[in-house]
């Protein structure tokens, strides 16, 4: 039995007005009828088009929905779980010295936070845009502060958190130790200052959790940091800190800014390839140097002589991809974002004055000592 094909007069093409509404009949002559078979049955009906199927037509609207859906949940920063409170990729969070910020664990506990920025000594060679710029934890002049003077009141830090298990505990996740070695961990931090804008994974305390999102904080922060001289703590909320993370893009920056904010002199501090006994701290307000003891408040503080570089001396590297730092970390690292905005002129303020005095003394900067150039190339991205 053959069928003939459908005449002239009958569309084979997609309609041109919208798949809803009432259809209008062709311009061409009616089709013919379909032809009978010899028993006078009706033949086989032609093909429908498949913009006419409703069947198909759903199928269609589903894979075009579920593909949304995927699509949105892949973009997400925090990875499509929506409950861990990652901030969104690409973006970077400025934290001004002074503010508490979002999503504090406690009041704040900082003493101080006016230490003047510092001028770094620049690299002598052209960095790319997402290059890192990294310095030595235990160098002399990263940190600054007040001789017998705490930048932070790390025992009021521990009687918030004990006054607060639940954030105790959160505290403790991103710090790597027990909820009950918390005190211990806090008191064998150092008090210090920044000097230097410098990021890090910042953790706030939200819906009973850590969260976690990429910070630069500002030079004169006042922060704990550890026997390798990372930045462990900041004071003005009690948020934990971990190193930063490398991301891909530019970044976005938010929060806060400040006169003399710089992409391009935001740096990441490196950990000292030895522990560190001895920070050689920065008083701007008596224009001296101090030695300040690892884990000690300040009331065992010493002037000490002005360090040979008394600038902190920057480290430039491009690294192909992410890596764990070289000290141990304290909590798990997360894919994070390098800045890769273009590169901004170096800050022109002047270096803090220091007075003259002889040549440093052995014994003191044998505990402070640059790590080598390697060790940036192990840091993530700024």
């Amino acid at each position: 039995m053959s069928v003939e094909p459908p005449s002239s007069g009958r569309p084979t093409g997609p309609p041109s007005g919208p798949l809803s509404g009432p259809s209008q009949p062709p311009s061409g002559p009616p089709s013919q009828p379909p032809p009978t078979g010899g028993t006078g049955a009706p033949g086989p009906e032609p093909r429908r088009p498949w913009w006419r199927s409703a069947p198909r037509i759903a199928a269609i609207a589903v894979v075009v929905v579920a593909a949304v859906i995927l699509a949105v949940v892949l973009s997400r920063g925090d990875g499509g779980d929506g409950g861990n409170g990652t901030s969104a990729d690409g973006e970077v969070f400025l934290q001004a010295a002074g503010k508490t910020g979002p999503d504090p664990f406690t009041e704040s506990t900082a003493t101080d936070s006016s230490a003047p920025p510092a001028t770094p000594t620049q690299a002598t060679e052209s960095a790319p845009s997402n290059a890192v710029r990294g310095v030595d934890g235990g160098a002399p002049g990263v940190y600054g502060g007040t001789r017998n003077t705490a930048a932070c009141d790390v025992e009021k830090q521990i009687e918030y958190l004990r006054a607060a298990p639940d954030k105790n505990r959160a505290f403790a996740s991103v710090a790597r130790v027990d909820a009950d070695d918390v005190p211990a961990y806090l008191r064998a931090l150092t008090p210090v200052q920044l000097r230097l804008d410098t990021r890090v994974t910042n953790h706030g305390y939200r819906d009973g959790a850590a969260t976690r999102y990429q910070a630069v904080l500002q030079s004169g922060t006042a922060v704990l940091v550890d026997d390798r001289g990372v930045p462990r703590v900041r004071c003005a909320c009690g948020n934990p800190l971990t190193p930063p993370v490398a991301q891909q893009g530019t970044l976005k920056r938010t929060g806060d800014s400040w006169p003399s904010y710089r992409s391009s002199n935001v740096v990441v501090v490196l950990p000292s390839t030895t522990v560190i006994n001895v920070f050689v701290i920065f008083d701007d307000e008596r224009d001296e140097w101090v030695a300040r003891e690892r884990g000690d408040d300040g009331d065992e503080d010493k002037k000490t002589d002005r360090p040979a570089k008394p600038s902190p001396s920057v480290s430039v590297s491009t690294p192909t991809s992410p890596s764990p730092p070289s000290s141990p970390p304290t909590s798990t690292p997360e894919s994070s974002t390098p800045e890769t905005s273009p590169p901004e002129p170096p800050t022109t303020e002047p270096e803090s004055p220091e007075p003259p005095a002889p040549p440093p003394d052995e014994d003191t900067t044998a505990t402070s000592r640059s790590a080598p150039a390697e060790g940036a190339s192990q840091s993530p991205p700024l």
